[in-house]
C-alpha cells in the first residue's frame, strides 16, 4: 500500500487476531438489517456486545475462547433480542480514570447494557442475566448513538434522527428525559467529555458540531466548518482537550479534524487527497481515541487506520479488502481494537502497545481540568504552552497518495 502522512511512513498492517461471524446470513452483501452497526467492550475490559443484525446483540466475556472466534458461541454467551434493528450500544456505569474515586458512585453498581433501536425506543439490559430492565420511550425515530457520562453516574445520553438529543438519568425511575433541541437534521453521533461537562454532537447533513452543556443542559457554542460537508462522527481526548471529527463530501473525500473546543480553533486535519466522481466506499463511518496514549481510531468501508497523534505517525492501516465495516471501538486496555462490518460480523485487530511518554501524562492531568485559556493564562514558556494546548500538532496532513485512490 502506498498510503502515507507527510514525511511518515505506514508501519505493516495490524494483525487480525480473531473473528466473530453472524449466525444470520445476509440475503445479499450489505442489504439492509445485516450490518453490524455497533460495537462495545465494557468499561473494565471484560464483556464485549456487538449488534449482529436483525435486532439480534451478542454479549461475551472478554478475552473470547477459540471457540468462541471460530464459533460465536460459548456457555458464557448471552443473546439479547431486541426485535429491532440496534444502531447504538452502550455500556454503563462508565467510570473514567481520570475521576476522583471518591466522586465515582457507580463502583459498586450493577452493569448494564443499553441498546438504541430502529423504532426510537432504549433498552436497557442487565449484563450479569441477560435480562431487561428498562424500555425508555420519547424519541420518535431511531436511536443512533449512546453514551454514558464517565463519571460514575447513570446518567445516558441518546442522539437520535427525530433531530434531539435526550438525556436519561436511570437511577431515577419514571423521571422524565432532559431534552437538547436546536439541530435542524439527524443527531447521528455524539460524545461527553471526560469531566462530563459537555456534549459534542454532531448532524448528518449540518457542517458545523454541537457543543452542549450538561450541567445546565443548555446550549453552548457551534464549531463551524467554512464548506458543506456531511458529519460523520466525533470522539474527545482523554483529557477532553481535543475534539475529532470525522466528516465527508461525495465527490470531495474525507476529513478527519481535531479541534480545540475551548476555543474552537481546528489544530490539524487528516484529509483524503484524491478528488473523483462518487465512491460510496470513501464514506468515513466512525473514529474513536483510545484510552492508552493519543491514538486516533478513524475507519472507511474500505479500511481502518490508526493515528499516532503524539508522535505524528499512522502506526496501523488495514487493507481495504480486509475490515470492510461501519464502527470500530478499542479495548478500555489498549492492545486490542474491534470493527463491526456490514454483514453483521466482527473482526479483531492488534493495535500496537505504544508507552505513554512521560511529558504526554503529565498533560493530561493538568488539561483534564484546566481549559486552553487557563493555560495560556500560565507563566510558562511558548514551547511549554503550546505543547499542553496541543499547538505543536504539525498542521493539514494528506492521509492518501494519489496512487492509492483507485
Amino acid at each position: 500500500m502506498c498510503t502515507s502522512f507527510r514525511g511518515c511512513a505506514v508501519t505493516e498492517p495490524p494483525d487480525l487476531i480473531a473473528e466473530l461471524k453472524s449466525a444470520h446470513q445476509p440475503r445479499l452483501y450489505g442489504s439492509a438489517g445485516c450490518e453490524t452497526w455497533s460495537v462495545r467492550f465494557s468499561p473494565d475490559g471484560s464483556y464485549f456486545a456487538w449488534s449482529m443484525g436483525y435486532g439480534i446483540v451478542k454479549l461475551l466475556s472478554w478475552p473470547l475462547t477459540s471457540k468462541d472466534s471460530a464459533e460465536a458461541g460459548c456457555s458464557e454467551e448471552k443473546t439479547l433480542n431486541c426485535k429491532q434493528t440496534v444502531w447504538a450500544l452502550a455500556f454503563g456505569p462508565c467510570l473514567s480514570t481520570r475521576v476522583n474515586a471518591s466522586h465515582q458512585n457507580g463502583r459498586d453498581r450493577e452493569l448494564l447494557l443499553a441498546a438504541g433501536l430502529n423504532n426510537g425506543a432504549i433498552q436497557v439490559w442487565v449484563v450479569s442475566t441477560g435480562n431487561l430492565r428498562f424500555n425508555l420511550s420519547g424519541h420518535q425515530a431511531p436511536v443512533r448513538d449512546l453514551v454514558f457520562t464517565p463519571n460514575g453516574s447513570l446518567t445516558l445520553v441518546s442522539a437520535s434522527r427525530d433531530k434531539t438529543l435526550r438525556i436519561w438519568d436511570l437511577a431515577k425511575k419514571g423521571a422524565n428525559p432532559h431534552v437538547l433541541r436546536g439541530p435542524d437534521y439527524w443527531v447521528f453521533k455524539c460524545s461527553i467529555s471526560p469531566d462530563s461537562s459537555v456534549i459534542a454532537s454532531v448532524c448528518n447533513l449540518d457542517s458545523k458540531v454541537y457543543l452542549w452543556s450538561l450541567r445546565s443542559y443548555t446550549f453552548m457554542r457551534h464549531l463551524t466548518y467554512d464548506h458543506e460537508r456531511t458529519m460523520a462522527s466525533c470522539d474527545f481526548s482523554q483529557d477532553g482537550a481535543l475534539l475529532a471529527i470525522a466528516s465527508y463530501h461525495l465527490t470531495t473525500g474525507w476529513w478527519v479534524d481535531l479541534w480545540d473546543p475551548y476555543t474552537a480553533d481546528v489544530l490539524t486535519r487528516v484529509e483524503d487527497c484524491e478528488v473523483c466522481a462518487y465512491r460510496s466506499d470513501n464514506l468515513l463511518t466512525s473514529l474513536s481515541f483510545s484510552p492508552v496514549g493519543l491514538l486516533l481510531a478513524f475507519k472507511d468501508y474500505r479500511s481502518l487506520r490508526i493515528w499516532d497523534v503524539e508522535r505524528d505517525k499512522l502506526v496501523a492501516d488495514t487493507d481495504h479488502n480486509r475490515a470492510s465495516g461501519v464502527c470500530c471501538a478499542f479495548h478500555p486496555h489498549g492492545g486490542v481494537i474491534a470493527t463491526g462490518c456490514r454483514d453483521g460480523h466482527v473482526k479483531f485487530w492488534r493495535v500496537p502497545r505504544l508507552v505513554p511518554s512521560l511529558k504526554h501524562l503529565c498533560r493530561i492531568a493538568l488539561r483534564f481540568s484546566i481549559s486552553t485559556y487557563q493555560v495560556e493564562a500560565l507563566p510558562l514558556p511558548k514551547k511549554i504552552l503550546e505543547y499542553l494546548t496541543y499547538r505543536d500538532v504539525p498542521k493539514q496532513k494528506i492521509a492518501y497518495c494519489k496512487e492509492h485512490c483507485r
